[in-house]
Parts: structure tokens; sequence; C-alpha cells
């Protein structure tokens, strides 16, 4: 919850430290040894409250406080498409007949063969410079990563259409439509829910690389994995510039991953009583 809300008040914050993430600061940085930040931890001062950035001496807090806003709207932006399709697919293969189950089941397992780094890689390459790059980078890994979604979603629908509501439901004259949106999809939230929280930090950790590799926000748009990119040259003169990005990052990820483990135990009753 800190970090969503650094992320959603980042313009307040770095207002606040009175910087923004685009002025340069020449006169922070020593020309002699290539553009270290001047005095020591990378630059920190009562000014700069985490160091400026070498090479360019921009201020560090604001690209991180920015940074955090790009890689978790990245991630939740993907998050939110892939749970979306991926309950449309599964939702139609669990509840279709034999022929449409059977279609969209191989679907799904094509999708989930695709090696997904390398075509977004590929596809990120190709596309316009003038597209927006976070919009662009939730869509192609949503669009690329929706097969997990779709075969839990799939395995509980299968599950969940021979109980006994539902049974009456259909005995009732109630269609499809119907019962997969007042029968179906209320016994879907827990799993659905629980994987979401689980793919979260994947889909962080995917824009992260595809930032690292330099195919994903382009500056000076920052973001933790295009600031780690950059700090690769520069880790034994300002180590301050790997560990404050990958810090951060280590630590929005562990986060995410509990949360998934206690959204685990306090939907899954069966979970609970063997906590107990």
């Amino acid at each position: 919850m800190f970090m969503i809300l650094v992320a959603a008040t980042a313009p307040l914050l770095a207002a606040v430290a009175g910087q923004d993430y685009t002025t340069y600061h020449d006169n922070l940085l020593d020309s002699a040894r290539g553009g270290v930040p001047l005095g020591g931890l990378g630059g920190i001062s009562s000014e700069h409250w985490l160091g400026v950035e070498p090479g360019t001496g921009r201020d560090l807090f604001a690209r991180v406080v920015y940074g955090a806003q790009v890689s978790l709207g990245v991630a939740v932006g993907a998050t939110v498409l892939e749970v979306l399709i991926g309950l449309l697919v599964g939702t139609a293969a669990g509840l279709g007949g034999r022929w449409a189950d059977a279609i969209l089941t191989r679907f799904v397992d094509l999708v989930l063969a695709l090696p997904i780094l390398v075509i977004a890689i590929s596809l990120l390459a190709i596309v316009p410079q003038d597209w927006p790059r976070p919009l662009l980078l939730a869509t192609v890994i949503a669009v690329l990563g929706w097969g997990g979604t779709a075969r839990i979603t799939r395995g509980e629908t299968l599950t969940l259409r021979t109980r006994d509501y539902v049974a009456a439901a259909r005995l009732s004259g109630a269609g499809w439509f119907r019962i997969a949106r007042r029968e179906i999809l209320p016994g879907l939230t827990a799993p659905v829910l629980t994987y979401a929280a689980l793919l979260l930090p994947t889909n962080m950790i995917v824009e992260a690389g595809l930032s690292f590799l330099g195919v994903g926000v382009r500056t000076p748009t920052p973001s933790w994995g295009q600031m780690l990119s950059t700090a690769t040259t520069w880790f034994r003169a300002d180590p301050m510039y790997v560990l404050i990005p990958g810090g951060l990052l280590f630590l929005t990820l562990l986060s995410f991953v509990l949360v998934a483990n206690g959204l685990r135990r306090a939907l899954d009753p069966r979970q609970s009583e063997v906590l107990r």
C-alpha cells in the first residue's frame, strides 16, 4: 500500500522535494571522474534526498517516485487486461460444448507455448517511437500472458458447473450467459484474485526486464528497469544508483508475493484449516 501511495502521489512528492525528473544539474557532477555525483552516497543532500543520477545530474528521488508510477501502472494495467481476457476465454471453454472446449483449450496451449520475451522484444522494437510506451507495454504483456488465467478459469468452471445450484439454474431455464454471470463468476473470485496477485509482481519483472533490455520505457520517462539498465555502467563508481531502484523493486515484489499468499490463505478455507 505504501508503494501504491507513492506511485499515486508522485507529482506531489516531487513538488514537495522541489525537484522534477527531467532537469539536469551538471554542477553536481564530477567531470574529472566522468560524471560521478559529487559528495558521498551518490550526492545525497537536503535538496536531493536520494542523490542525483550519474552522467546527467537529474534528481534521483523524483525519478524513483515517477518510476514507481510507471512500473506499477504497467503491471496493474497488464494484470487487469490479462484477467479479463483469461476470464472470458476460460469461462467460454468451461461452459461451452465439447468442440468449443477443445478448440479454446488448444488455443490456450498455443499461447502458453509462445516465447513471450522474444516476441515482446520483437514487437516493441518495431513499433514507432511516438506510441505511448507504458500503454503499449501493458498491452503487449497482457496479450501474450493471459493463458495461465484462462487455464485456471477453465478448470474452476468445469468444477463449478457440476454443482447443484448450477444444475438448478439450468433446470429453471437460465441461459449460459446468466449462469456464467450469476453462478460461475462469484465462485471464480477467490482463485482469480489470488492468481492476479501473483501475476502483478510477475508483470513488474517483465516490464523491468524489457526496459532493462532497451525496448521498454524510453528516456526521459523513468522506470525502475530503465534505471537499472543505465546503472550497469555506474555500479562501481556510484553503487547507490543501483541499490535504490533495485532495492525498491525487490521490496515491492516481495510485498505483492506476501499479499498473494495472504489472499490464498484468507480465501481458501481448506488452506486456512491446514495452517491451523
